[in-house]
């Protein structure tokens, strides 16, 4: 599939993007919202479809406590055929000691149909550390369910670094937490010291990992971890950093700081990165706060060595075409 087979933006104002096709054909879409106050959902029989999609609200903030603000980057997964969504969220939208603070919650549904089934709280994901985490995505390797987010650890400089552990049951862990990757290379740190947005994908004999790094402007960034399939992947030895990111902003493309991804099939089988990046730089406040973080996609392929190549974030197109 060549870059623009699909409208880019795919979908307006949806930042922290996941798509996940599932066994009954039909693509599922959730982002963050810029109202940062619901989760919702839409699905559609092909990836271009889901741009007209109607979103369905399955979930909305409480008045008040522990998940009554700032609604961010929700993920849709399935484990042992119910429906999951984790996402993080805050008690109110203050900062304190320059951070946000959010925690991380996950809500189920048993149902076939994650747009009209009923979805239960099942409440907050508990991590040793009691500090700002977000961004959990969950994993199946080797019979075992994995849980990789992001968090702040109070003894390491920065606002997130990689966790990954095994997880007992879909809304709690079984084993601690190993760090597998805090931001230390230059293109890590800068405006924000930041490793977030984990992503998984499996290819050949290796498991990959991208995330995002810097500050939500156009210094946001993808960069990349892998091990060999056939590791303890608890063990954080077993991971390596790529030196240099792998998806950046593209000037020419007028393509400003892509990040947040999910990976999702295309129609055809192609491998398809899921992203959000903004057609400007001119930002006014606060970047979390600009809506216009838009979701796109864009096929990849991988080179001789089994590494992914995801080349550069191509221009906007208005062509509605379909994959």
């Amino acid at each position: 599939m060549k870059d623009g087979a699909w409208p880019n933006p795919l979908i307006e104002q949806r930042a922290d993007p996941f798509i996940y096709r599932h066994h009954d054909g039909y693509y599922y879409f959730t982002a963050s919202v810029p109202e940062y106050d619901r989760l919702e959902i839409r699905r559609s029989a092909s990836l271009a479809g889901l741009a007209q999609a109607e979103p369905v609200v399955v979930w909305r903030k409480h008045q008040q406590g522990e998940m009554s603000a700032l609604i961010w980057a929700p993920e849709l997964h399935v484990i042992n055929g119910k429906w999951y969504l984790y996402f993080a969220a805050a008690h109110d939208a203050e900062i304190v000691d320059g951070l946000f603070q959010h925690r991380m919650f996950v809500i189920e549904c048993a149902d076939d149909n994650p747009l009209t089934g009923h979805w239960q709280e099942k409440g907050r994901v508990v991590t040793p550390l009691d500090t700002f985490s977000l961004d959990a995505t969950v994993f199946a390797h080797k019979g075992k369910h994995f849980y990789l987010w992001a968090q702040k650890d109070p003894a390491i400089r920065g606002n997130s670094n990689l966790y990954l552990a095994e997880m007992a049951t879909p809304w709690s862990l079984k084993t601690p937490p190993v760090m597998i990757s805090k931001p230390e290379l230059p293109w890590e740190t800068i405006g924000f010291w930041v490793n977030e947005g984990p992503a998984v994908i499996h290819h050949g004999q290796r498991l990959f990992i991208t995330y995002s790094a810097s500050a939500t402007d156009e210094n946001y960034c993808i960069g990349l971890l892998w091990a060999d399939a056939e590791d303890d992947i608890t063990d954080a030895r077993c991971w390596h950093k790529l030196p240099q990111p792998v998806f950046r902003t593209q000037w020419q493309n007028r393509q400003f700081g892509p990040g947040h991804n999910s990976f999702t099939v295309g129609e055809r089988g192609e491998d398809v990165l899921v992203y959000h990046a903004r057609p400007y730089t001119e930002i006014t406040g606060d970047p979390l706060y600009d809506p216009n973080r838009h979701t796109r996609v864009k096929a990849f392929e991988w080179d001789e060595n089994g590494m992914p190549q995801f080349g550069e974030p191509p221009a906007d197109n208005a062509r509605p075409t379909s994959a």
